[in-house]
């Protein structure tokens, strides 16, 4: 009944919220990818004005914007270009307009599949940080943040709390307008020093040039794009450049090579690629004058599409020890500012099907880096620097958070190594000492960790942990959030060390924030009216955050979208993010009912709603080092009425699920004043005179033949 009421609820603020999220996962016409008239699927009149568009043309392609006759600029769709994944590990497909002096006039986002602008940064603010580029030139250095002015660059502001979404828009937007711009004339393209081949003559086997790099695979499961595994591969190929001598009389012989360098001109480069598999390479859907739309050539921001008269047939392959395959060909590079020497990409483009939905397909890339041996080449390869990944960008844009966050990571760790000598120290009838720590990480995790920083860990990084184990590990889609991939490796470790008490009782943001209400109320004069539920009470309600969590990931795998939508449950977004009172009223009653009943009653969301908490109760089960117990705790309730986590039953056990290491039972533990075995055994001693010794670790006074 709790869950069902519960449910209902989340959706009904759900809706509310979604009303207004009009691109997120926004359904987008299969024609607008393939159609070559792209606005008639598309609002070109959105990013720029004019009154007619052409058909798609240019490779890769883009449309021409006329007003009145005249040719005013140029449309082009991001997903046409480049595939550069954000946060949630898609692209944001964006529809950009560029004007015939490369400044841009417009960008639209059609669709994203952002969480965080889902259920926690309202999209109005992606809507405005895009508006940022209208103005700028297609050649501006734009980055995200304080622009390094003396190196060219132009900084647009961000948003905060998603810093991986903006810095992939950034470079979504500036690497098309670029490419465009390159084709239309108004960049020059990049021209880079051609390959110098060294005159050798020699010839290599299949084996040898595969292990030297001349050779490189790329291989794709029906997994990878969401189908039921056949046996055989959806594709598997092999590629390499031919016009290296060496390379090319390996795989077409001598004849077969000088006819090859006889027809390319003085721009043109050959590949080779032969594959097998369920799928071609060559596209289901290719017909004389079109384009192959499954393989494209990209080196740094340019990227090479090839038409039908760019593909020459390979007969045959010399090379002693070629595979056997079924599709083949040769496809030639038409470009001046493409050089061999450099590394380049030959990428399989592939629809990849939603397994949630079974319907819905998702346009996907794979690539293989190709870089010709040194060997080949006079001097060897030249001095390379690759641009840095997203993922890299974000943590060295934040590298004073990371080492804080890192400091407190660490002495938090040293604390709790050295807990048992704190807890030893302080005395139940003075033990505020113990509590100076707690306060200090408390402020700390609230203030820097969920105010400044936004780490706070959410169930929804559970989700899509589970989703990438059993769909494909991405380690950049977590790498993208630093402080949130060193804390939750810090979670994952402690977790089966000391149980989700170390996290959940000291450092989580939302839980500091409500043990430090319950404190400052208790201290302001309302400890009178702060309670605890009855024992009977609670140990029903403790189960509601378990089936949350349940019911979360199980729908997650029906629709991650509507778990995203449900995991609002959770009100760190609504703290940390977005701010209380921006969101809409219900979101601002239900934080408030929770904030208010913290002030009554101790970590009221923790011990009854956490899905986040309860996903990490379950394997605290077998943390190595539970809390110590002595056999007397059976019959005493000492520590259970001590307990603000109700973590303590009527018989002394210690559920270590519901645990937050509080350490109030530990100092009683050593307490021979306040636990009651450890007292009787003080009086006894006194009575009869015998002297006081030590506790050991145990928790009994220490004979006095054990002391050294």
């Amino acid at each position: 009944m709790f869950a069902n009421l519960f449910y209902g609820l989340l959706l009904i603020l759900s809706g509310i919220t979604f009303a207004h999220a009009t691109a997120y996962e926004a359904p987008l016409p299969a024609e607008l990818a393939t159609d070559p008239d792209m606005c008639a699927y598309a609002p070109c009149k959105d990013v720029i004005v004019a009154d007619s568009f052409s058909p798609r043309k240019g490779r890769p392609p883009y449309v021409e914007a006329s007003k009145n006759g005249e040719l005013v600029g140029y449309v082009f769709l991001s997903t046409d270009i480049v595939d550069i994944p954000a946060y949630s590990g898609k692209p944001v497909v964006t529809l950009i307009g560029m004007d015939t002096k490369g400044i841009i006039t417009g960008v639209k986002i059609l669709r994203h599949s952002e969480p965080i602008l889902l259920v926690g940064i309202p999209e109005s603010e992606l809507i405005e940080f895009i508006k940022q580029y209208v103005g700028k030139f297609a050649g501006d250095k734009v980055e995200i943040g304080t622009a390094r002015q003396s190196e060219g660059y132009i900084g647009v502001d961000a948003i905060s709390g998603a810093t991986v979404t903006v810095i992939a828009e950034n470079q979504v937007i500036m690497r098309c307008a670029v490419e465009v711009a390159k084709q239309v004339g108004i960049l020059e393209p990049v021209i880079r020093p051609q390959a110098r081949f060294l005159p050798l003559e020699e010839t290599r086997d299949w084996n040898t040039l595969l292990q030297e790099g001349s050779i490189q695979r790329l291989t794709v499961t029906h997994e990878d794009v969401g189908e039921e595994d056949t046996g055989n591969p959806y594709i598997d190929l092999y590629f390499g450049y031919l016009n290296a001598p060496v390379i090319g009389r390996s795989i077409l012989g001598e004849r077969g090579y000088q006819r090859l360098m006889e027809d390319l001109g003085p721009a043109d480069h050959a590949i080779f690629i032969i594959a097998n598999g369920d799928a071609s390479f060559k596209g289901s859907g290719f017909v004389r004058g079109g384009i192959y739309d499954r393989i494209q050539v990209a080196q740094d921001m340019e990227t090479v599409t090839f038409r039908d008269t760019d593909y020459l047939p390979l007969y045959y392959i010399k090379a002693p020890g070629a595979p056997q395959y079924h599709e083949s060909g040769i496809f030639i590079i038409r470009s001046e500012s493409f050089s061999a020497a450099y590394p380049w990409k030959l990428v399989f483009l592939a629809n990849r099907q939603n397994r949630q939905t079974k319907d819905v397909k998702t346009f996907i890339n794979f690539d293989r880096e190709y870089w010709i041996p040194g060997a080949y080449l006079e001097g060897g390869r030249p001095e390379y620097k690759r641009p840095d990944p997203t993922w890299l960008t974000v943590w060295k844009s934040r590298k004073a958070e990371v080492v804080l966050f890192i400091l407190l990571l660490a002495a938090m760790t040293l604390f709790y190594l050295l807990r048992d000598r704190w807890v030893r120290r302080a005395s139940y009838r003075d033990k505020r000492w113990i509590s100076i720590p707690k306060y200090l990480f408390w402020i700390s995790s609230l203030g820097f960790v969920g105010y400044y920083a936004m780490a706070q860990p959410s169930i929804t990084h559970v989700m899509t942990w589970f989703h990438s184990l059993i769909y494909g590990w991405k380690w950049e889609l977590f790498l993208t959030d630093p402080l949130i991939f060193i804390f939750w490796w810090f979670i994952i470790i402690t977790l089966f060390i000391w149980g989700r008490g170390l996290f959940c009782g000291w450092l989580c943001p939302y839980g500091a924030l409500h043990e430090l209400t319950f404190k400052v109320a208790g201290a302001l004069g309302l400890k009178r009216y702060q309670f605890a539920l009855p024992m009977r009470w609670h140990d029903r309600l403790k189960w509601l955050k378990y089936i949350i969590f349940l019911g979360l990931l199980l729908i997650s795998f029906y629709s991650m979208g509507l778990a995203e939508k449900l995991a609002e449950v959770e009100p760190f977004k609504t703290t940390f993010l977005t701010g209380v009172w921006s969101r809409s009223w219900p979101f601002i009653l239900y934080w408030l009912i929770l904030f208010g009943l913290a002030m009554l009653m101790e970590r009221p969301f923790c011990k009854y709603l956490c899905p986040l908490g309860a996903g990490l109760a379950i394997p605290s089960t077998i943390r190595l080092f539970p809390l110590k117990r002595k056999q007397e705790c059976q019959t005493c309730h000492a520590c259970a009425n001590d307990c603000g986590s109700l973590a303590i039953d009527e018989q002394g056990r210690i559920d270590q699920r519901e645990c937050m290491l509080c350490q109030n039972c530990m100092i009683l533990y050593y307490d021979d004043h306040a636990c009651p075995p450890l007292s009787q055994e003080r009086k006894r001693r006194a009575k009869a005179n015998l002297p006081l010794t030590e506790i050991g670790s145990d928790g009994y006074f220490v004979p006095i033949n054990e002391i050294k």
